[in-house]
């Protein structure tokens, strides 16, 4: 397992292996499965994502009643072509409300890193796919890719909202859906991780305060806020924008912002959002329900 993306960067370099397959590699030895295998493993996940979307209930609500048809309603305004941004960020945000909400709704969903987090990758990848503009193989290199970076992030800080705050659940997969999506447009790993790095540090600080302990409210926008994040952090590396602080060292900063967080700010439910007058009465109301 690795534990710095500088020392990911440096054997792509040296061995002049891509970046995607020496992550795949580790994944073989640590697994005991072939390159094969893995690469199933990888298309498997992807399918899966490909179907959540697919499958989108848009008439189901969550139990709570908080969320849900939401996915639909920001499809509808970029069909209408009513929103402020472009056609891709449009699907964007709205698969990123899809998975998100499906997840909420107990459907079938790849936690990436978390099921918290699980709409931000999907929502940065499908839209290409749908393109034509990335086939299958170039999809699941670059899930090797954000998983190389997860991979990273998890060993170094952390991916649990309830030790880091949402920094390290939405945070985690804004920064591998920005190096995933450099490296599907031919970004080289240094950019990627220039990439990763500008969307974590976009995000550091960020609290988990779910209302009524439910991944729904403010969870899901959030996704949308790191899906949308990571395009433009992808961007910026792609145009050769670099960021002053390495990808690591971000990482670094994030587990210590998340060691300084209130308990009530890690998964509580006791502070932030969860703890306004409106979010207490929707716990409140909730609890009475059973």
């Amino acid at each position: 397992m690795y534990r710095s993306l500088e020392e990911l960067c440096r054997m792509e370099r040296e061995t002049g292996k891509p970046f995607w397959k020496i992550v795949q590699e580790d994944d073989c030895v640590e697994q005991g499965i072939s390159a094969e295998e893995s690469f199933a493993q990888m298309r498997g996940m992807y399918q899966a994502m490909q179907y959540a979307d697919a499958h989108y209930d848009e008439t189901l609500k969550s139990a709570s009643g908080l969320v849900g048809t939401e996915g639909t309603r920001m499809k509808r305004a970029r069909e209408a072509g009513t929103l402020l941004c472009g056609d891709f960020i449009g699907k964007v945000m709205e698969k990123a409300l899809k998975t998100s909400e499906s997840n909420a709704c107990m459907k079938r969903i790849v936690a990436a890193p978390t099921a918290g987090s699980c709409g931000v990758l999907p929502a940065v990848l499908l839209p290409l796919a749908r393109s034509g503009e990335a086939d299958e193989e170039a999809i699941c290199d670059a899930l090797y890719v954000a998983a190389g970076f997860g991979q990273v992030i998890a060993a170094r800080a952390t991916l649990a909202g309830a030790e880091g705050g949402c920094q390290a659940e939405v945070g985690a997969a804004s920064a591998m859906a920005a190096a995933a999506l450099c490296h599907l447009k031919g970004g080289a790993p240094e950019q990627c991780a220039a990439a990763a790095a500008m969307a974590l540090g976009n995000l550091l600080g960020l609290v988990c305060d779910p209302v009524a302990g439910l991944v729904e409210v403010p969870c899901i926008k959030r996704n949308v806020v790191g899906a949308v994040n990571a395009v433009s952090c992808a961007n910026m590396a792609l145009a050769g924008v670099d960021y002053a602080i390495p990808c690591d060292e971000v990482i670094d900063a994030m587990g210590r912002v998340g060691s300084l967080l209130s308990p009530d700010l890690r998964e509580t439910g006791q502070g932030g959002l969860a703890a306004t007058p409106t979010g207490v009465r929707i716990a409140q109301t909730l609890a009475e329900q059973g």
